[in-house]
C-alpha cells in the first residue's frame, strides 16, 4: 500500500465522490458513503504524515507512470516537507466539511458531497503532482466543483460570484500554461518539474516566467490588487464553501510561489522580491483596514483572510543578503497550515449562526452569549486565534515571518506588526458585537446552542487550533529539511 499511498489519497474521495452521486435520491445514504469516503482518505494522509522522514530533503512515496509518452507526460507523484503537510490539511478539512452539511444542506445533497469529494482529490493531487502537466489539470479540474458548489448552493448572487471567481483563476492559470510549455521546450522535453530547478535561463527570461506564474497564483493567494473575487465569493458561498475555499484552495498559490516561483526563477525572485514584500504589506495593513468597516461577517473574516494571507507571500519573498529567510520561510508555510484552521472555524461559526438567523450582517445579532455559551465559548478562541493571540496557532506563523522581516527590514518588520493590532481590532469588535450584550433581536432570543454535530466539529478545530499553538514543532520538523534545500536551490543562481 505504501507504494501507492499517494495514489490513494488522491483518487479515494473522487471515486467515492462518483459513488456518492449513485445515491442521489437517497440522502441520508448519500451523506454516510461521503463521509465513509473523506474519512479513509484522512486515514491515507494521516499513515502519510507518520510515515514522513523528516530527515529526508528528497521527493517521498514517489509513484512514476508513463501516461502519454510521445509528450513525454508522466503521471508522476511525490511529496516533500513543504507539500505534505496540505495534503493532510486538505482530507481534514474536507471530513469537517461533510459533517458541517450533514443537516444543513437538503438540496441536491449527493451532488453537494460530491462536489467537495471530487474537489479533495483534485487539490491533493495539485500538491503530490511533480509533472507540470498533470499539476494543470488538477489545477483546473478543482475549479469546475468549486463554481458549482458556489453557483448552485450559494446566495442571492451565487452565479456573478461563482463567474467571477472562474475566470479570474482560469485566465491567470492560462499564462501559467504558456510558461510550462516554455521551460518543456528550454528542458529538451520534459514536463518535470524538478528539471526545471536546473534550467540556465536568463534574467529577462525568468522575469516573464515569474509575471506568468505570478498572475495564476497571486490570484489564488489572493494578493493585492488581484483579490477582488474573494470577497464576493465568500458571502455567496455556502459554509462548506467558505470554509473549503479560505482553508485549502488559498493554500494553492502560496504553494505555486514555492513549487515555481522561488525554485525555477530565483534570480526574477530576488529582483522583484521588493515589489512582492510591499504588496504583501499592502494586503497585511490596507485590506486589515478595509476589515474594519464591514457590516457582513463573511466579508469581514473574507478580508481578514487576504490579509493573513499578505504574510504568507511577505515570508516567501524575504531576503538577506541575497539567501531566503529560514524564519521567514517556514513562517510562511506554518501560517498556511494555521490559516486553514483558522479560518475554517471562523467562517464555520458564521455558518451556526447563520443557520439559526438566516443574517450574515452583525447589526442582527448582540446577545448570542445568553443563548449560546458554549457555542460562544468556541467562537471567542477562534476569534482570539484570528487575532494572533499567543498560544494559539494564530501566533505561531506570524511570530515567525516577523521574526525574519526583523532580520530582513526592520521598518517591513514594524508594518508587519501592524496586523496584530488590527486583525484584533476588527475580530474582537465583530465579536463584542455579535456575542456580548443584551438580546434585542427576537431571532436571537430563539437561539439553541450548539448541538451534538456542532459541538464536535468545533471540538476538532479547537483542538487543532490549541495543539498547533503549543506544539508547533510537530508540524515545524516536518518542513525544516526541505526548507533548507529551497534555500540552497534559490541561493544558486541561474545566470
Amino acid at each position: 500500500m505504501m507504494n501507492y499511498l499517494l495514489s490513494l489519497t488522491i483518487w479515494t474521495p473522487i471515486v467515492f465522490g462518483f459513488i456518492t452521486l449513485v445515491f442521489n435520491k437517497n440522502d441520508c445514504l448519500a451523506r454516510y458513503v461521503a463521509l465513509f469516503g473523506s474519512l479513509l482518505a484522512l486515514i491515507f494522509s494521516l499513515i502519510l504524515f507518520q510515515s514522513f522522514d523528516s530527515h529526508q530533503a528528497a521527493m517521498q512515496f514517489s509513484e512514476m507512470t508513463p501516461w502519454v509518452a510521445s509528450l513525454n507526460i508522466n503521471y508522476h507523484l511525490g511529496v516533500d516537507g513543504i507539500s505534505m503537510p496540505f495534503v493532510v490539511l486538505n482530507n481534514f478539512i474536507t471530513v469537517l466539511v461533510v459533517l458541517a452539511g450533514f443537516k444543513v444542506i437538503k438540496h441536491k445533497v449527493a451532488l453537494y458531497n460530491a462536489m467537495f469529494l471530487m474537489m479533495t482529490g483534485f487539490i491533493s493531487g495539485s500538491f503530490c503532482a511533480l509533472d507540470a502537466i498533470l499539476f494543470y489539470i488538477f489545477f483546473e479540474a478543482m475549479l469546475i466543483p468549486m463554481y458549482l458548489i458556489i453557483g448552485v448552493w450559494g446566495s442571492t448572487n451565487r452565479v456573478y460570484a461563482a463567474i467571477k471567481f472562474f475566470l479570474y483563476t482560469l485566465i491567470g492559470s492560462l499564462l501559467m500554461l504558456v510558461a510550462l510549455i516554455y521551460l518543456y521546450t528550454k528542458s529538451n522535453g520534459s514536463f518535470e518539474i524538478l528539471d526545471y530547478y536546473r534550467l540556465p535561463l536568463t534574467l529577462g527570461v525568468q522575469t516573464l516566467i515569474f509575471i506568468a506564474f505570478f498572475l495564476s497564483f497571486a490570484v489564488k493567494v489572493p494578493m493585492w490588487p488581484l483579490h477582488t473575487w474573494l470577497p464576493d465569493a465568500h458571502p455567496e458561498a455556502p459554509t462548506g464553501g467558505s470554509m473549503v475555499l479560505a482553508a485549502i484552495t488559498l493554500k494553492i498559490g502560496g504553494y505555486g510561489f514555492l513549487r515555481f516561483i522561488l525554485p525555477i526563477v530565483p534570480d526574477a525572485s530576488r529582483e522583484l522580491a521588493g515589489v512582492m514584500v510591499v504588496l504583501s504589506l499592502i494586503a497585511i495593513v490596507y485590506i486589515g483596514l478595509v476589515a474594519l468597516v464591514q457590516k457582513d461577517m463573511k466579508k469581514l473574516v473574507a478580508y481578514s483572510s487576504i490579509s493573513h494571507m499578505g504574510f504568507v507571500t511577505l515570508g516567501c519573498f524575504l531576503f538577506v543578503n541575497g539567501t531566503l529567510n529560514t524564519w521567514a520561510l517556514e513562517g510562511a508555510i506554518t501560517q498556511m497550515i494555521s490559516h486553514g484552521f483558522v479560518s475554517a472555524a471562523m467562517f464555520y461559526c458564521i455558518g451556526v449562526m447563520y443557520d439559526r438567523v438566516h443574517s450574515r450582517n452583525i447589526s442582527d445579532y448582540g446577545g448570542v452569549v445568553n443563548k449560546m455559551p458554549i457555542f460562544a465559548a468556541f467562537f471567542m478562541l477562534f476569534a482570539m486565534a484570528n487575532s494572533g493571540l499567543p498560544g494559539t496557532s494564530g501566533f505561531v506563523g506570524e511570530f515567525m515571518v516577523i521574526m525574519g522581516a526583523v532580520q530582513a527590514n526592520f521598518i517591513a518588520a514594524i508594518l508587519a506588526g501592524l496586523t496584530l493590532i488590527i486583525g484584533a481590532g476588527y475580530t474582537l469588535w465583530m465579536y463584542k458585537r455579535t456575542i456580548f450584550g443584551n438580546v434585542t433581536n427576537t431571532h436571537v432570543a430563539e437561539m439553541d446552542d450548539v448541538n451534538k454535530r456542532e459541538f464536535l466539529i468545533l471540538a476538532v478545530l479547537a483542538i487543532a487550533v490549541i495543539v498547533m499553538g503549543v506544539c508547533p514543532d510537530i508540524f515545524v520538523a516536518k518542513m525544516h529539511t526541505s526548507v533548507g534545500q529551497l534555500i540552497n536551490q534559490v541561493a544558486l543562481s541561474k545566470i
